[in-house]
């Protein structure tokens, strides 16, 4: 979207859900509560979301907390880089709204209903003349953390088809993980296979702490990354240590490497 940004008090927002149906009845709901409102993203998933982070920078962001390929976490860091708000939409049972509530973040329980939606408009709007900015950071890293899967639901190995036998590789063996058309290339320090399972549903069964998404087609190990650099062309490259080939990252990822 081109034109002016808006006036502080009439902040651009933006909605990140997947299922279709949910995100439009979130954004009349969001339109009647907040009739001001002059601009507002429409993303259909976690990488449209962070492209429009990147391009737009709003400062309140509507995030369902799991997306498929990139999570509404991945998402809510790179809009509280650049000093915006976040309310996550979540269908999560009690506990875990427990730990929506520790984190002092703000949520809306699906379905979300119209007067618990005007009380977090009120309440951003009363947040937005001071921005949480690092504070905001760490207790969106605790709440990953109190959400994370328990260590047994992660995965440990891949098998992997190699000729007529199957490789079984120990995911603290992988360098980075590579979408090829309708199989995901696994490379390790000794070698290489090819899986089917998709890229999105590994994503799922990984340490966060551990494995970066840097691109929609690549997922790399944070302890192999050695530098991030811009090309002749200006496209953002990863170089791993100890290997020669470096991997793309999109735009819309480049604020995880700020400081490094």
């Amino acid at each position: 979207m081109s034109g002016p940004c808006p006036p502080a008090d009439v902040p651009s927002v933006l909605v990140a859900e997947d299922e279709a149906p949910q995100r439009a009845a979130l954004l009349a709901m969001l339109g009647e509560a907040w009739p001001q409102l002059e601009r507002i993203l429409d993303c259909a998933d976690g990488v449209e979301a962070l492209q429009a982070v990147a391009a737009q920078r709003p400062r309140v962001a509507f995030l369902d907390i799991r997306m498929p390929g990139v999570s509404g976490l991945d998402v809510a860091r790179a809009v509280v880089a650049y000093g915006g708000e976040v309310v996550f939409t979540t269908a999560y049972d009690e506990y875990a709204i427990g730990a929506f509530e520790a984190g002092a973040l703000d949520y809306l329980l699906k379905p979300v209903q119209p007067a618990r939606l005007a009380r977090t408009v009120a309440r951003l709007r009363e947040r937005l003349a001071q921005p949480d900015g690092p504070a905001l950071q760490e207790r969106i890293d605790a709440l990953e953390a109190r959400l994370r899967p328990r260590d047994g639901r992660l995965v440990r190995w891949i098998s992997a088809s190699v000729g007529d036998s199957v490789r079984m590789i120990g995911v603290d063996d992988v360098l980075f993980f590579q979408a090829r058309d309708k199989y995901v290339r696994v490379v390790s320090g000794d070698g290489e296979a090819m899986i089917r399972t998709p890229l999105k549903e590994l994503l799922a069964g990984l340490d966060p702490e551990v494995f970066w998404q840097v691109h929609r087609g690549v997922v790399v190990r944070v302890a192999a990354i050695d530098r991030v650099h811009r090309d002749e062309l200006g496209k953002w490259r990863l170089q791993l240590r100890g290997h020669a080939q470096t991997l793309p990252v999109s735009a819309a990822f480049v604020h995880r490497f700020r400081g490094m």
